[in-house]
């Protein structure tokens, strides 16, 4: 786990419901605008591996678009199947004109 924050994006970069990927240590993060905050998520589905971000956002949810499990986006928290284990949400912040993430796995 890291106490620094990375910047991921410019303040206004990311336009409303849609997202922009980070690769952080060979891993892709999703980095969302939804409802005027920004979250970061895997970009996996925890279903069959598949990127979230190339999928659509329905109801504050990325929609995979392989088989269409829904994870919302603010939680992680699985919402429809095929998939049942829930993805990781990093923390985000706005510092000045950046958006920044911190990695906090163990």
């Amino acid at each position: 786990m890291s106490d620094d924050w990375i910047n991921v994006a410019r303040f206004g970069e990311i336009s409303e419901g849609s997202c922009k990927l980070f690769d952080l240590d060979d891993e892709d993060i999703a980095v969302y605008h939804l409802d005027g905050e920004y979250h970061a998520i895997e970009d996996r589905c925890s279903h069959d591996g598949g990127d979230l971000a190339s999928g659509w956002v329905e109801d504050g949810c990325a929609v995979c678009p392989r088989h269409g499990a829904r994870f919302d986006i603010r939680t992680g928290k699985v919402m429809a199947p095929p998939a049942y284990e829930d993805i990781h949400v990093f923390p985000t912040r706005i510092q000045g004109e950046t958006i920044q993430m911190r990695d906090d796995r163990d």
